[in-house]
């Protein structure tokens, strides 16, 4: 499959992937908001239930605006045009796995391929930044051969 086809169908895999993550995380909310605005007659009587609710709430939001960042971020790697190296956006195949720098979605499944996606946050970004089709790297003990970059 042509290189940039591919990149678009992993990029598509993972915008998928990332649109369950929204749509857990805003029913989550609902959910708990639910739960806290239930029975307002006995709001007095359980008021640190209802309080830890609403914080619970609240990271779940905080959780939810993150998974909407991390979305935009994907749709921005989209319009990037390959480059030779790795860096962000790029899709890096080695002898031993296949990887997506992208954000820190981790397993995922591609046109019958496991591929990882991963954040440039993670130190293994930190080892192949920059790196080449043929270079080599080392991390956790084993060692790396990148067959291909794009």
């Amino acid at each position: 499959m042509e290189k940039r086809k591919l990149k678009e169908q992993i990029i598509q895999a993972c915008l998928e992937r990332q649109e369950q993550v929204i749509q857990t995380s805003k029913q989550a909310i609902l959910d708990l908001q639910e739960s806290a605005n239930e029975d307002d007659q006995t709001r007095d009587l359980y008021d640190s239930y209802r309080t830890q609710l609403l914080s619970k709430r609240d990271l779940l939001a905080a959780q939810y605006e993150k998974a909407l960042q991390d979305k935009q971020t994907l749709e921005k790697l989209a319009t990037i045009k390959s480059r030779p190296y790795v860096d962000a956006g790029s899709v890096v195949i080695t002898d031993k796995q296949k990887m997506f720098v992208s954000i820190g979605l981790g397993k995922f499944s591609c046109c019958g391929d496991t591929y990882y996606a991963i954040s440039p946050k993670v130190p293994l970004f930190n080892i192949i930044q920059g790196l080449k089709k043929g270079d080599t790297y080392q991390f956790n003990g084993q060692d790396f051969k990148i067959l291909d970059v794009f």
